[in-house]
């Protein structure tokens, strides 16, 4: 409240009473309440544009200025009190309406009081100073509580100031946490970015090379095509270069065993000239009975196998098992390596692959396979030029008898041939 307006009034000035139901004007209040009303019901702006509105131009005086000019023309009627009084009744017209319904102090003071309760003093302070019910004490006790009103927001201003500062001080600590954040955020996007660049540099390389890799694999192709068209005939040169190195092979084997034979033919010549001839019957009757047991014994030995097979790997597919041992000791007597497989009855199929890989020359016994390996056998031989012999009987004489037509031919590589015996027990 200010210090000009702190007295009731000039002496002799007669406080007017209640005068029926019309409220009273700004300037029929005590001077007292003018400063409190003007301070809390209008808004410094809203003050400074009226008073200019009212003295026809722009006001170079300071707020406070402004305030005392205001609260001094309040006493009297004038344009600026009669604008601040429709300013007052525009701006707190519901207010004033609530308070309308008062019919006495009482009713007046339980309104005004429920309105500081509230916190909502502006609009009750204008509306009770104005109601025609309100007395000289009831103007006390309000202009009393306004200015303890006023000091609390003071107060309460003073301390959203501090949290105004304080929520300054934390928007400035943030805002800086922020910008290091960010500093962070730019710096590590850089860096994926760069680190993208880099990974798409090397994607880009990865495929030139692939590109380049498909690139010399077709020419590659290309030139193989061009060099088997331009020598169509390769695969059989070297078939037959691998049967003439054979055919050495065995030249020079057949060389060593006739001089071998020759050898001990002609150490047996001079026993055979010292030996007795026989005298007495009984001698010749004798030799006549053992004939037979020589003849079984020379038919029961090992036949002799017109092939060279020293240090070479003989596959059997099929056969009985009990043959087997036979078998063995028929081809590892001339220096050979045995291999079987039972033509699959238990051993499988990748098996079977590996041994014709493995072996170079074949022995499939025709009568005892299924026709699955029988077909497989066929093809691996064909395909791969390998030397495969046919047996329809799953018997010594007869294997002996393949050997022999196969060491008849005209070389180790001739492509593989197949009985009639054989294809006929395949297809049955």
């Amino acid at each position: 409240m200010c210090d000009k307006h702190s007295s009731p009034g000039p002496a002799g000035l007669a406080i007017p009473g209640r005068q029926g139901s019309r409220r009273r004007r700004l300037w029929e209040l005590p001077r007292n309440c003018h400063c409190p009303l003007v301070g809390v019901g209008l808004p410094l702006a809203l003050l400074r544009r009226l008073a200019e509105k009212a003295a026809g131009g722009a006001l170079l005086h300071d707020d406070y200025e402004v305030h005392v000019g205001a609260v001094n023309d309040c006493g009297h009627r004038n344009r600026l009190a009669e604008a601040i009084q429709k300013e007052l009744d525009r701006r707190y017209a519901a207010v004033v309406f609530r308070f309308r319904g008062a019919r006495s102090a009482a009713e007046v003071a339980a309104l005004w009081g429920a309105a500081v309760e509230a916190g909502d003093v502006a609009g009750a302070f204008w509306a009770g100073l104005s109601h025609p019910a309100c007395v000289p004490a009831l103007e006390e006790k309000m202009c009393r509580d306004i200015h303890m009103v006023q000091h609390q927001a003071g107060a309460c201003a003073r301390a959203d100031i501090g949290k105004y500062k304080a929520a300054l001080a934390d928007k400035a600590r943030l805002e800086a946490e922020l910008a290091r954040a960010q500093a962070r955020c730019n710096a590590l996007m850089q860096e994926k970015e760069r680190e993208a660049d880099r990974h798409a540099r090397e994607l880009m390389g990865a495929r030139a090379a692939a590109i380049g890799k498909d690139t010399e694999i077709a020419r590659l192709h290309g030139d193989l095509a061009r060099l088997r068209a331009e020598i169509p005939e390769l695969d059989s040169r070297k078939r037959l270069a691998n049967r003439l190195a054979r055919m050495e092979l065995r030249e020079q084997a057949l060389r060593t065993r006739i001089a071998a034979l020759k050898a001990a033919r002609q150490d047996a010549a001079p026993q055979a000239a010292e030996v007795p001839a026989p005298s007495t019957a009984p001698l010749a009757v004798h030799a006549t009975q053992a004939a037979p047991p020589a003849a079984a014994a020379a038919a029961t030995a090992a036949p002799v196998i017109p092939i060279h097979l020293v240090n070479r790997s003989v596959l059997c597919v099929g056969g009985r098992s009990g043959n087997l041992p036979f078998y063995r000791r028929m081809i590892e007597g001339v220096g050979a390596q045995f291999a079987h497989h039972d033509g699959g009855l238990e051993d499988g199929s990748r098996q079977l692959e590996a041994s014709l890989a493995a072996a170079d020359l074949v022995i499939c016994q025709t009568g005892c396979i299924s026709h699955g390996a029988y077909w497989r056998v066929k093809e691996h031989c064909k395909r791969t030029g390998k030397r495969c012999v046919f047996v329809d009987n799953p018997s010594m004489s007869s294997l002996a008898r393949g050997l022999h037509g196969i060491g008849a031919d005209a070389g180790p590589d001739a492509a593989p041939e197949e009985s009639a015996a054989g294809s006929a027990a395949c297809k049955t």
